[in-house]
């Protein structure tokens, strides 16, 4: 650059120019407009000597950057010069989050394995945030990105071995780093359960010992699917902490129920990962007698006496329970916001009382008996129950159109509006409706079930907290749901294209791993942004290559603009060299 003085009739005028290089030839842009120097000198006692020191600065400060540009220049066949630097701000996460430096250190003790692990994983990752597809379309797209990619297709399908076999060390590495760079609060945790769908026909085999009994069971199995897909499906529990942020996950056969997975995750997370007390929060789905007795079990186990707060269905609760909760008695008229700003009103009221659940002995029966103490809050709103009766309202069209036609239905695909059925049998076998049933709609059920519209329910183990807190608690169930949505509309988990269960597993990682990324990338954001306006942005964020060493970038946002605060990027330059974009894309020390 240099300061170019322009003659204009008796006056000069300065202006800060860079020059180029266009078709061989020599050109300049104007990179500041400064003024005539008669006027300046109101502000400088010599304007060309001041702005002269100026662009001697600027120069020893910014590279300068001569690109030679040929307008006649032609594109060879099948061309891409298009790449990607938006995910350097999920890299800048994996660095700080000290993934780089985990497989590091695994790839120190494999001597054999020639490629490299991380280069991998951060690939299948960055891929899945900014364009998620299959790994082998990731592979084939490896180069919009800048990073190495020294490995074959055949080693990303070899890699995701090891990375099942890390899985939970992983898991256990993000929770310390994740508590160390943002801080955790473990003792209030969330959990539900979501399911993944496979495109094939079967179910996977049963390992069966010599004697007939399984010993390891099919993971991809069909199952209740929550979007009423016949074909088999993996079922996810998650665990979350308050703020949004992923924890762990497990994953167990889609035909297996989601009342059983809370044990083994709470379980391992407990052992692993050296937490105190724990209270988990989930639906009224996971609210067993059993459950209850590992969450608050001060008869169990004294010493890891934890909490819960779960949903509880009305209707099938007990008598007395019933009774309570339809008893006008007691209930206080409340008005709140709910998480979007709007305004809900209801009645509520609670009560404390000694409850007995059931467990099975040494003999395999449920006859041992566990004395808690539960707080239970009963809750009625009109707008739920407008929401009920329309819900209710669909699954008696469904159950009249599996009364009239059977052979449509299933065991899976028919859950909801069974319950609405009378004399409905499925076959042990193949889960079909059993032929030559006299099938009728339960009126007594519609009408019974019809009393409870609008009441829900609340049950939990901090018999000291105060309602709101664990109506507020509760509510937090949403973050939940929202990170399942992502997953599976943002990430794109599904279908699932895998068959071995190494890989099934370590397809949910990568997912897993994106999804913490992508979460907490939302949250030092402050949440201004959804994780699909993000992606978009960080998408977009993409470079043409132009000449020798340099790109040409030709996107940039608020997003970006708020990225580069939090991140400390620097996003404004509309040409950057090689050497500048990788020292944005260094790891962080």
């Amino acid at each position: 650059m240099f300061l170019k003085k322009t003659p204009r009739k008796d006056r000069v005028y300065l202006s800060i120019v860079q020059g180029y290089w266009l078709d061989g030839k020599s050109k300049q842009r104007t990179i500041q407009k400064i003024g005539y120097v008669d006027e300046l000198e109101s502000e400088f006692s010599d304007p060309i000597a001041h702005f002269t020191q100026v662009v001697k600065e600027m120069n020893e400060t910014q590279e300068p950057k001569k690109i030679d540009i040929s307008t006649t220049e032609k594109l060879s066949d099948n061309s891409n010069f298009r790449k990607n630097l938006g995910y350097a701000v999920p890299k800048r996460v994996y660095g700080t989050l000290g993934l780089n430096n985990f497989f590091q250190k695994k790839q120190n003790q494999l001597k054999k394995v020639e490629y490299n692990l991380n280069h991998i994983f951060s690939l299948l990752v960055y891929n899945r945030i900014i364009e998620p597809s299959s790994k082998k379309k990731a592979y084939e797209s490896r180069n919009q990105y800048f990073e190495r990619a020294n490995f074959s297709l055949t080693d990303v399908y070899r890699s995701l071995d090891y990375f099942s076999e890390y899985s939970n060390e992983i898991q256990r590495h993000l929770n310390e780093k994740v508590s160390k760079w943002i801080g955790r609060d473990s003792s209030l945790s969330y959990y539900d359960v979501t399911n993944y769908y496979f495109e094939i026909p079967y179910n996977d085999d049963d390992i069966l010992d010599e004697e007939g009994n399984v010993i390891n069971s099919g993971l991809r199995k069909k199952g209740y699917s929550k979007e009423n897909r016949k074909t088999p499906i993996v079922q996810m529990g998650l665990l979350m902490d308050p703020v949004g942020l992923p924890i762990a996950y497990d994953i167990f056969p889609g035909n297996e129920s989601e009342k059983t997975s809370l044990l083994p995750i709470i379980r391992r997370v407990k052992r692993e990962y050296e937490i105190g007390r724990v209270v988990v929060v989930a639906d009224r789905g996971l609210n067993t007698s059993d459950n209850i007795a590992l969450m608050a079990g001060k008869n169990l186990n004294p010493k890891h006496n934890d909490g819960y707060i779960y949903g509880q269905s009305v209707s099938g609760g007990s008598n007395e329970f019933k009774k309570w909760v339809l008893n006008k008695e007691g209930y206080v008229a409340t008005k709140e916001t709910d998480v979007n700003g709007d305004e809900i009103r209801f009645i509520h009221k609670s009560r404390v009382i000694a409850k007995t659940v059931t467990l099975k002995g040494e003999n395999g029966k449920r006859d041992k008996e566990i004395d808690t103490c539960q707080k239970q809050m009963a809750y009625y709103s009109e707008k739920y129950a407008k929401k009920q009766r329309k819900e209710r309202e669909k699954m008696l069209e469904k159950a009249k159109d599996l009364i009239n036609n059977p052979g449509k239905y299933n065991k899976a695909t028919s859950r909801g509006a069974t319950s609405y059925i009378k004399n409905i049998s499925f076959s042990k076998d193949t889960g079909e409706i059993v032929d030559g049933l006299d099938l009728s709609l339960d009126l007594e059920k519609i009408k019974e079930d019809a009393k409870y519209d609008g009441y829900y329910a609340i049950v939990t183990s901090e018999i000291e907290l105060p309602d709101k807190a664990i109506r507020d608690a509760y509510r937090g169930l949403w973050k939940i749901e929202d990170s399942f949505k992502v997953i599976k509309s943002e990430l794109s988990a599904r279908p699932v294209h895998h068959w071995l269960e190494e890989h099934i597993n370590a397809h949910f990682l990568i997912c897993f791993v994106a999804l913490l990324i992508s979460k907490i990338i939302e949250l030092k954001l402050e949440n201004k942004y959804s994780i699909a306006k993000i992606r978009e942005t960080l998408r977009r964020y993409s470079c043409s290559h132009i000449d020798q060493n340099y790109y040409l970038f030709d996107y940039r946002d608020d997003i970006l603009k708020e990225i580069e605060k939090v991140f400390c990027f620097d996003f404004t330059d509309k040409i950057m060299s090689t050497k500048e974009i990788k020292k944005i894309l260094e790891y962080p020390k």
